[in-house]
């Protein structure tokens, strides 16, 4: 693959394990220097840093708890310490929980807020007082946010709120042609996927896609990088939804 990023740093949040693992690697094939956050799983995200050497870029595998805001900032000031620049942030670290509404307990709604708005509002902040102009973001959020599917309502909120979190940052941040954009999957294959799910279940889900399965990491890996790529300089503020046509 032609290094169409090469000298550029990326962070890529939840990097160490599924679409984050996948995304890290597609980055460091395109040329890309990658910070890899984790939260445990540290011998995962060291593998990931092998690979990205076998890419012949550098990686750091760096541990932050992303519901943390001083963890949050440390991350990105040690970044910066190992790279001496930002160029691209994917906020892909985050959590389901299948719960009704009626039977959600605070305890379980403000972890999930935490990881995936609270942390995804701090880490843009971040970026944006540090990333070089014409940067990129872009947040991982889902397609659920359109299916209203039930048992996703807390995940949905949370998603959701991202997609609007990313209009306005978009809005911000353009006059230093930064571009801001979320990323919406369909299903995909990934242990927090199939957590609570039965084969027939998953199997339902794939035939709602036009294409007829369920996504893979990979697939979400190589539509990040057609928004990282200069050419889509002109794409910001948007949810793009990666989710092999599911209505």
């Amino acid at each position: 693959m032609e290094k169409t990023l090469a000298g550029k740093v990326a962070i890529v949040t939840g990097g160490s394990r599924g679409i984050g693992r996948q995304i890290a690697l597609k980055l460091g094939r395109m040329g890309t220097n990658v910070s890899v956050n984790y939260a445990q799983s540290k011998g995962q995200a060291e593998e990931v840093v092998q690979e990205l050497a076998q890419e012949g870029v550098q990686g750091v595998a760096i541990q932050a708890d992303m519901k943390k805001v001083s963890q949050i900032r440390e991350l990105f000031q040690s970044s910066v310490k190992e790279f001496g620049r930002l160029d691209i942030l994917i906020n892909n670290a985050g959590m389901l929980l299948n719960t009704p509404v009626i039977e959600m307990d605070e305890e379980s709604y403000e972890e999930l807020m935490d990881l995936n708005l609270k942390s995804v509002f701090f880490a843009c902040q971040e970026a944006a007082k540090t990333m070089a102009d014409g940067g990129r973001i872009i947040n991982i959020t889902s397609t659920v946010t359109k299916m209203l599917l039930p048992t996703y309502g807390a995940y949905a909120a949370s998603k959701g709120a991202v997609d609007q979190l990313t209009r306005v940052l978009a809005k911000e941040l353009g006059n230093r042609q930064i571009t801001v954009n979320s990323l919406s999957p369909g299903p995909v294959d990934t242990e927090l996927f199939r957590k609570g799910k039965s084969e027939e279940q998953i199997v339902q889900m794939a035939a709602m896609s036009a294409l007829g399965r369920i996504g893979t990491p990979g697939d979400i890996a190589d539509a990040v990088s057609l928004l990282v790529r200069e050419e889509a300089g002109w794409i910001s503020g948007q949810q793009i939804c990666a989710n092999g046509g599911m209505a």
